[in-house]
């Protein structure tokens, strides 16, 4: 196998990147700038040891807690459940939601062999019980597993009398969060419903 060829197999294994896109990809690169390529290899060759999990919330950090656990200015009273640490940096990015996060690590699907004892829910447990939260926004992707997920979490919520919320219409149904666009999460985010 040719080097060429080696770089477009190891391209295709990425997330929506087949074959056509890796094989431009690769000759991009070939023809690109060398320091380009040597900075991009060094960032990928560098993400596994600066990046970890927040030990505080799931979300993705460089330093000891993520930059939404460590910022004083967010609403310590709000707490937004999602399935995935990406799902963090877009509810974020849509300048509509400024409580504190916390990422379950997937949802509940029996069919795959994941159950509440898979996914971070005794740290969502602990984290109400000592904290300050008012209300907490299910954030678990439209699914038929996100809204098991959410079902779940409101049963193991439901006595703290926290106001339980879900975000409002506007998401497509069976989509990820992390493909909405701005302005369709924004609009979920300030029409959340009780839930």
């Amino acid at each position: 196998m040719s080097r060429i060829e080696e770089l477009v197999k190891l391209l295709s294994r990425l997330p929506g990147i087949g074959s056509k896109s890796a094989s431009r990809i690769a000759y991009h690169l070939i023809a690109g700038d060398e320091a380009y390529n040597k900075a991009l290899g060094e960032s990928i060759c560098q993400i596994k040891e600066r990046i970890h999990f927040c030990p505080t919330c799931g979300a993705y950090a460089e330093d000891d807690e993520c930059e939404y656990c460590s910022d004083p200015r967010r609403d310590q009273s709000l707490l937004c459940v999602v399935e995935q640490p990406q799902d963090v940096v877009t509810i974020a990015s849509s300048g509509s939601y400024q409580g504190l996060f916390h990422v379950l690590g997937g949802a509940i699907d029996p069919m795959e062999g994941i159950g509440p004892e898979q996914l971070s829910l005794a740290q969502l447990k602990h984290r109400v019980e000592e904290g300050s939260f008012k209300e907490v926004v299910i954030a678990t992707n439209p699914t038929e597993e996100g809204d098991t997920t959410a079902l779940y979490i409101r049963q193991l919520l439901k006595p703290y009398g926290l106001s339980l919320t879900r975000l409002a219409s506007g998401l497509p149904i069976g989509g990820d969060l992390e493909y909405a666009d701005r302005l369709t999460l924004a609009r979920s985010i300030r029409g959340r419903v009780s839930f």
